[in-house]
Protein backbone atom coordinates (compact mmCIF):
# COMPACT_ATOMS: atom_id res chain seq x y z
CA UNK A 1 0.00 0.00 0.00
CA UNK A 2 1.42 3.37 -1.01
CA UNK A 3 0.34 6.86 -0.03
CA UNK A 4 0.27 9.68 -2.52
CA UNK A 5 0.14 13.43 -2.19
CA UNK A 6 -1.88 15.19 -4.86
CA UNK A 7 0.57 18.02 -5.33
CA UNK A 8 -1.55 19.52 -8.09
CA UNK A 9 -4.53 19.87 -5.79
CA UNK A 10 -5.25 23.33 -4.38
CA UNK A 11 -5.26 23.63 -0.60
CA UNK A 12 -8.67 23.35 1.03
CA UNK A 13 -10.61 26.58 1.05
CA UNK A 14 -10.82 28.36 4.36
CA UNK A 15 -14.07 29.81 5.55
CA UNK A 16 -12.90 33.35 6.29
CA UNK A 17 -16.48 34.57 6.33
CA UNK A 18 -19.90 33.10 6.88
CA UNK A 19 -21.10 34.31 3.47
CA UNK A 20 -21.90 31.23 1.41
CA UNK A 21 -21.47 33.10 -1.85
CA UNK A 22 -17.74 32.93 -1.09
CA UNK A 23 -17.86 29.12 -0.92
CA UNK A 24 -19.89 28.28 -4.04
CA UNK A 25 -19.06 28.41 -7.73
CA UNK A 26 -22.33 30.24 -8.48
CA UNK A 27 -21.14 32.98 -6.10
CA UNK A 28 -24.55 33.48 -4.50
CA UNK A 29 -25.89 32.72 -1.06
CA UNK A 30 -26.38 34.57 2.19
CA UNK A 31 -24.71 33.95 5.55
CA UNK A 32 -24.62 30.80 7.64
CA UNK A 33 -25.03 30.91 11.38
CA UNK A 34 -21.69 29.11 11.69
CA UNK A 35 -19.06 27.72 9.31
CA UNK A 36 -16.68 24.95 10.36
CA UNK A 37 -13.79 23.79 8.16
CA UNK A 38 -13.21 20.10 8.96
CA UNK A 39 -9.57 19.35 8.16
CA UNK A 40 -9.66 15.75 9.41
CA UNK A 41 -12.13 12.91 9.23
CA UNK A 42 -12.40 12.92 13.03
CA UNK A 43 -13.28 16.61 13.06
CA UNK A 44 -15.77 16.09 10.24
CA UNK A 45 -17.55 13.23 12.01
CA UNK A 46 -17.53 14.86 15.43
CA UNK A 47 -18.83 18.19 14.14
CA UNK A 48 -21.74 16.59 12.29
CA UNK A 49 -22.56 14.23 15.16
CA UNK A 50 -22.59 17.11 17.66
CA UNK A 51 -24.81 19.28 15.48
CA UNK A 52 -27.20 16.38 14.87
CA UNK A 53 -27.38 15.63 18.59
CA UNK A 54 -28.19 19.27 19.30
CA UNK A 55 -30.89 19.40 16.64
CA UNK A 56 -28.85 21.95 14.69
CA UNK A 57 -29.48 22.18 10.92
CA UNK A 58 -26.38 21.05 9.02
CA UNK A 59 -25.25 21.79 5.48
CA UNK A 60 -22.27 19.71 4.38
CA UNK A 61 -20.36 21.57 1.69
CA UNK A 62 -17.65 20.21 -0.58
CA UNK A 63 -16.34 22.30 -3.45
CA UNK A 64 -19.62 24.23 -3.69
CA UNK A 65 -19.90 23.44 -7.40
CA UNK A 66 -23.31 21.80 -7.42
CA UNK A 67 -25.33 23.95 -5.03
CA UNK A 68 -27.50 27.06 -5.10
CA UNK A 69 -27.96 28.72 -1.70
CA UNK A 70 -30.78 31.14 -0.96
CA UNK A 71 -30.09 34.83 -0.44
CA UNK A 72 -31.19 34.48 3.18
CA UNK A 73 -28.41 31.96 3.72
CA UNK A 74 -28.50 28.90 5.96
CA UNK A 75 -29.85 28.96 9.53
CA UNK A 76 -27.42 26.45 10.98
CA UNK A 77 -23.92 25.00 10.77
CA UNK A 78 -22.13 24.68 7.44
CA UNK A 79 -19.43 22.01 7.54
CA UNK A 80 -16.78 22.53 4.87
CA UNK A 81 -15.16 19.19 4.03
CA UNK A 82 -11.36 19.49 3.89
CA UNK A 83 -9.99 16.10 4.98
CA UNK A 84 -7.17 14.82 2.79
CA UNK A 85 -5.47 11.54 2.02
CA UNK A 86 -5.00 9.07 -0.81
CA UNK A 87 -3.58 5.55 -0.74
CA UNK A 88 -3.18 2.98 -3.49
CA UNK A 89 -2.75 -0.79 -3.52
CA UNK A 90 -1.32 -1.59 -6.94
CA UNK A 91 -1.15 -5.11 -8.33
CA UNK A 92 -0.48 -6.49 -11.79
CA UNK A 93 -3.42 -8.84 -11.25
CA UNK A 94 -6.10 -6.59 -9.77
CA UNK A 95 -4.97 -3.15 -10.94
CA UNK A 96 -4.97 -0.08 -8.70
CA UNK A 97 -7.29 0.02 -5.71
CA UNK A 98 -7.25 3.72 -4.84
CA UNK A 99 -8.83 4.98 -1.61
CA UNK A 100 -9.39 8.72 -1.41
CA UNK A 101 -10.58 11.02 1.37
CA UNK A 102 -13.78 12.93 0.64
CA UNK A 103 -12.01 16.30 0.82
CA UNK A 104 -9.53 15.66 -1.99
CA UNK A 105 -9.94 17.67 -5.18
CA UNK A 106 -11.55 15.53 -7.88
CA UNK A 107 -9.67 16.83 -10.91
CA UNK A 108 -6.35 16.51 -9.09
CA UNK A 109 -7.18 12.84 -8.54
CA UNK A 110 -7.91 12.42 -12.25
CA UNK A 111 -4.61 14.11 -13.15
CA UNK A 112 -2.74 11.84 -10.74
CA UNK A 113 -4.45 8.74 -12.15
CA UNK A 114 -3.38 9.67 -15.68
CA UNK A 115 0.18 10.35 -14.50
CA UNK A 116 0.34 7.04 -12.61
CA UNK A 117 -1.16 5.18 -15.61
CA UNK A 118 -4.33 4.17 -13.76
CA UNK A 119 -7.03 4.05 -16.39
CA UNK A 120 -10.80 4.60 -16.13
CA UNK A 121 -11.56 8.14 -14.95
CA UNK A 122 -9.71 10.23 -17.56
CA UNK A 123 -12.94 11.24 -19.35
CA UNK A 124 -14.10 12.86 -16.09
CA UNK A 125 -11.35 15.48 -16.24
CA UNK A 126 -12.09 19.10 -15.43
CA UNK A 127 -15.16 18.46 -13.28
CA UNK A 128 -15.03 20.82 -10.29
CA UNK A 129 -15.62 19.72 -6.72
CA UNK A 130 -14.37 17.18 -4.24
CA UNK A 131 -14.11 13.39 -4.40
CA UNK A 132 -16.76 12.87 -1.72
CA UNK A 133 -19.44 14.50 -3.84
CA UNK A 134 -18.91 12.31 -6.91
CA UNK A 135 -20.85 9.19 -5.79
CA UNK A 136 -23.78 11.25 -4.52
CA UNK A 137 -24.59 12.57 -7.98
CA UNK A 138 -22.99 9.66 -9.83
CA UNK A 139 -20.99 12.32 -11.62
CA UNK A 140 -20.59 11.68 -15.31
CA UNK A 141 -19.46 13.23 -18.57
CA UNK A 142 -18.41 12.20 -22.07
CA UNK A 143 -19.78 8.69 -21.76
CA UNK A 144 -18.19 7.95 -18.39
CA UNK A 145 -19.69 7.81 -14.89
CA UNK A 146 -18.07 7.49 -11.47
CA UNK A 147 -20.06 4.31 -10.83
CA UNK A 148 -18.12 2.53 -13.60
CA UNK A 149 -14.89 2.55 -11.56
CA UNK A 150 -16.14 2.91 -8.00
CA UNK A 151 -15.62 -0.03 -5.64
CA UNK A 152 -16.71 1.17 -2.21
CA UNK A 153 -18.05 4.23 -0.37
CA UNK A 154 -17.47 4.63 3.37
CA UNK A 155 -19.95 6.92 5.10
CA UNK A 156 -21.30 8.15 8.39
CA UNK A 157 -24.93 7.09 8.68
CA UNK A 158 -26.35 10.13 10.45
CA UNK A 159 -29.53 8.25 11.36
CA UNK A 160 -27.52 5.90 13.61
CA UNK A 161 -24.33 7.86 14.24
CA UNK A 162 -22.30 4.88 13.00
CA UNK A 163 -20.12 4.34 9.99
CA UNK A 164 -21.48 2.30 7.08
CA UNK A 165 -19.70 1.08 3.95
CA UNK A 166 -21.36 0.32 0.62
CA UNK A 167 -20.12 -1.74 -2.30
CA UNK A 168 -20.93 -0.41 -5.75
CA UNK A 169 -23.88 -2.82 -5.99
CA UNK A 170 -25.44 -1.29 -2.88
CA UNK A 171 -25.14 2.36 -3.93
CA UNK A 172 -28.29 2.50 -6.06
CA UNK A 173 -26.55 4.23 -8.94
CA UNK A 174 -28.54 5.61 -11.85
CA UNK A 175 -28.35 8.56 -14.19
CA UNK A 176 -27.14 11.44 -11.98
CA UNK A 177 -28.47 9.74 -8.89
CA UNK A 178 -27.59 7.28 -6.13
CA UNK A 179 -28.78 5.94 -2.82
CA UNK A 180 -26.96 8.84 -1.18
CA UNK A 181 -28.92 11.38 -3.21
CA UNK A 182 -32.25 9.56 -2.80
CA UNK A 183 -31.78 9.54 0.98
CA UNK A 184 -30.48 13.09 1.01
CA UNK A 185 -28.85 14.15 4.25
CA UNK A 186 -28.64 10.68 5.75
CA UNK A 187 -25.18 9.61 4.60
CA UNK A 188 -22.02 11.70 5.00
CA UNK A 189 -19.38 10.44 2.58
CA UNK A 190 -16.01 10.05 4.31
CA UNK A 191 -13.95 8.10 1.79
CA UNK A 192 -14.30 6.64 -1.70
CA UNK A 193 -12.44 3.66 -3.16
CA UNK A 194 -11.92 3.23 -6.90
CA UNK A 195 -10.78 0.18 -8.88
CA UNK A 196 -8.71 1.30 -11.84
CA UNK A 197 -7.02 -0.61 -14.65
CA UNK A 198 -3.25 -0.40 -15.04
CA UNK A 199 -2.00 0.98 -18.33
CA UNK A 200 -1.45 4.13 -20.35
CA UNK A 201 -4.48 3.57 -22.58
CA UNK A 202 -7.90 4.97 -21.74
CA UNK A 203 -11.12 3.13 -21.26
CA UNK A 204 -12.94 2.70 -24.61
CA UNK A 205 -14.20 6.05 -25.89
CA UNK A 206 -17.99 5.96 -25.52
CA UNK A 207 -19.02 9.48 -26.48
CA UNK A 208 -19.28 10.54 -30.12
CA UNK A 209 -18.19 14.16 -29.59
CA UNK A 210 -15.07 13.06 -27.73
CA UNK A 211 -14.31 10.44 -30.36
CA UNK A 212 -14.57 13.08 -33.11
CA UNK A 213 -12.27 15.40 -31.19
CA UNK A 214 -9.71 12.61 -30.83
CA UNK A 215 -10.14 11.54 -34.45
CA UNK A 216 -11.01 7.95 -33.57
CA UNK A 217 -14.12 5.77 -33.84
CA UNK A 218 -16.35 5.20 -30.84
CA UNK A 219 -15.05 2.23 -28.85
CA UNK A 220 -11.38 2.94 -29.57
CA UNK A 221 -8.83 3.18 -26.75
CA UNK A 222 -6.22 5.94 -26.91
CA UNK A 223 -3.60 7.30 -24.49
CA UNK A 224 -5.34 8.49 -21.32
CA UNK A 225 -3.32 11.71 -21.40
CA UNK A 226 -4.82 12.50 -24.81
CA UNK A 227 -8.33 11.90 -23.48
CA UNK A 228 -7.72 14.18 -20.51
CA UNK A 229 -6.38 16.97 -22.72
CA UNK A 230 -9.26 16.66 -25.19
CA UNK A 231 -11.88 16.68 -22.42
CA UNK A 232 -10.32 19.73 -20.76
CA UNK A 233 -10.40 21.55 -24.10
CA UNK A 234 -14.01 20.55 -24.78
CA UNK A 235 -15.12 21.60 -21.30
CA UNK A 236 -13.25 24.90 -21.53
CA UNK A 237 -14.94 25.62 -24.84
CA UNK A 238 -18.30 25.23 -23.07
CA UNK A 239 -17.33 27.31 -20.05
CA UNK A 240 -17.28 24.20 -17.86
CA UNK A 241 -13.78 24.66 -16.41
CA UNK A 242 -13.65 27.16 -13.54
CA UNK A 243 -11.94 30.44 -14.41
CA UNK A 244 -12.03 33.48 -12.12
CA UNK A 245 -11.75 35.74 -15.15
CA UNK A 246 -14.62 34.20 -17.13
CA UNK A 247 -18.20 34.78 -15.94
CA UNK A 248 -19.34 31.96 -18.23
CA UNK A 249 -17.80 29.59 -15.66
CA UNK A 250 -19.51 31.18 -12.64
CA UNK A 251 -22.13 28.48 -12.64
CA UNK A 252 -23.13 25.17 -11.09
CA UNK A 253 -22.25 23.35 -14.30
CA UNK A 254 -25.24 21.83 -16.05
CA UNK A 255 -28.29 23.29 -14.33
CA UNK A 256 -30.78 20.75 -15.70
CA UNK A 257 -30.41 17.00 -16.20
CA UNK A 258 -31.02 15.42 -19.57
CA UNK A 259 -34.62 14.09 -19.55
CA UNK A 260 -35.25 10.36 -19.56
CA UNK A 261 -38.44 9.72 -21.52
CA UNK A 262 -40.68 6.77 -22.15
CA UNK A 263 -40.52 5.73 -25.83
CA UNK A 264 -44.03 7.08 -26.57
CA UNK A 265 -43.08 10.49 -25.18
CA UNK A 266 -39.79 10.52 -27.06
CA UNK A 267 -41.65 9.79 -30.29
CA UNK A 268 -43.47 13.12 -29.92
CA UNK A 269 -40.25 15.11 -30.09
CA UNK A 270 -39.28 16.75 -33.40
CA UNK A 271 -37.43 14.37 -35.73
CA UNK A 272 -34.12 16.19 -35.28
CA UNK A 273 -34.20 16.08 -31.47
CA UNK A 274 -31.31 14.06 -29.99
CA UNK A 275 -32.21 10.58 -28.81
CA UNK A 276 -29.95 8.17 -26.95
CA UNK A 277 -30.62 4.83 -25.23
CA UNK A 278 -31.44 5.38 -21.57
CA UNK A 279 -31.69 2.99 -18.64
CA UNK A 280 -34.56 0.50 -18.36
CA UNK A 281 -35.85 1.11 -21.88
CA UNK A 282 -36.05 4.88 -21.61
CA UNK A 283 -34.87 7.37 -24.20
CA UNK A 284 -32.51 10.15 -23.16
CA UNK A 285 -32.73 13.50 -24.91
CA UNK A 286 -30.65 16.67 -24.58
CA UNK A 287 -31.74 19.35 -22.13
CA UNK A 288 -29.45 21.83 -23.91
CA UNK A 289 -31.18 21.10 -27.23
CA UNK A 290 -34.63 21.52 -25.66
CA UNK A 291 -33.65 24.82 -24.07
CA UNK A 292 -32.23 26.25 -27.27
CA UNK A 293 -35.16 25.08 -29.41
CA UNK A 294 -37.62 26.52 -26.91
CA UNK A 295 -36.21 29.95 -27.79
CA UNK A 296 -33.48 30.40 -25.19
CA UNK A 297 -30.20 30.99 -26.98
CA UNK A 298 -26.72 31.23 -25.50
CA UNK A 299 -26.45 34.41 -23.44
CA UNK A 300 -30.20 34.67 -22.84
CA UNK A 301 -30.98 36.61 -19.69
CA UNK A 302 -29.87 39.95 -18.32
CA UNK A 303 -26.82 41.70 -16.91
CA UNK A 304 -27.13 39.78 -13.62
CA UNK A 305 -28.14 36.21 -14.53
CA UNK A 306 -27.95 34.64 -17.97
CA UNK A 307 -27.30 31.44 -19.84
CA UNK A 308 -23.65 30.98 -20.62
CA UNK A 309 -22.54 32.48 -23.92
CA UNK A 310 -20.87 29.13 -24.61
CA UNK A 311 -23.49 26.56 -23.57
CA UNK A 312 -27.24 26.73 -23.01
CA UNK A 313 -27.22 24.24 -20.13
CA UNK A 314 -25.31 26.51 -17.73
CA UNK A 315 -27.02 29.31 -15.81
CA UNK A 316 -24.38 31.87 -14.90
CA UNK A 317 -23.85 34.70 -12.47
CA UNK A 318 -22.68 37.61 -14.57
CA UNK A 319 -21.12 39.23 -11.52
CA UNK A 320 -23.94 40.71 -9.49
CA UNK A 321 -26.67 38.06 -9.49
CA UNK A 322 -28.70 37.01 -6.48
CA UNK A 323 -30.03 33.52 -5.91
CA UNK A 324 -33.47 34.93 -6.71
CA UNK A 325 -32.22 36.17 -10.10
CA UNK A 326 -30.93 32.71 -11.00
CA UNK A 327 -34.08 30.99 -9.81
CA UNK A 328 -36.24 33.38 -11.83
CA UNK A 329 -34.22 32.57 -14.95
CA UNK A 330 -34.40 28.83 -14.26
CA UNK A 331 -38.19 29.01 -13.82
CA UNK A 332 -38.57 30.93 -17.08
CA UNK A 333 -36.53 28.36 -18.98
CA UNK A 334 -38.31 25.41 -17.39
CA UNK A 335 -41.72 26.91 -18.22
CA UNK A 336 -40.68 27.64 -21.80
CA UNK A 337 -39.47 24.09 -22.40
CA UNK A 338 -42.62 22.67 -20.82
CA UNK A 339 -44.83 24.85 -23.01
CA UNK A 340 -42.92 24.01 -26.20
CA UNK A 341 -42.27 20.29 -25.70
CA UNK A 342 -44.41 19.14 -22.77
CA UNK A 343 -41.30 18.13 -20.82
CA UNK A 344 -40.53 19.42 -17.33
CA UNK A 345 -36.82 19.86 -16.81
CA UNK A 346 -35.35 18.77 -13.47
CA UNK A 347 -32.65 20.82 -11.80
CA UNK A 348 -29.29 19.19 -11.12
CA UNK A 349 -27.83 21.40 -8.34
CA UNK A 350 -28.88 21.01 -4.73
CA UNK A 351 -31.19 23.90 -3.76
CA UNK A 352 -30.54 25.09 -0.20
CA UNK A 353 -33.34 26.97 1.59
CA UNK A 354 -35.00 27.70 -1.76
CA UNK A 355 -37.13 25.92 -4.34
CA UNK A 356 -37.66 25.97 -8.08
Amino acid sequence: MTSLSLASAPPPETAASDRLADLTTLRVGGPARRVVVADTETELVETVRAADAAGEPVLVLGGGSNVLVADDGFPGTVVKIANRGISADVSDCSGATVTVAAGEDWDALVAAAVEQEWSGIEALSGIPGLVGATPIQNVGAYGSEVSQTLARVRTLDRSTGRQASFSVADCGFGYRTSRFKAERGRFLVLEVTFQLVLGSLSAPIRYAELARTLGVPVGKRVPSADVRQAVLELRAGKGMVLDDGDADTWSAGSFFTNPLLEPDAAALLPPDAPRYPGPEGTVKTSAAWLIQHAGFDKGYGNERAALSSKHTLALTNRGDASAADLLDLAREIRAGVRQRFGITLVEEPVLVECTL
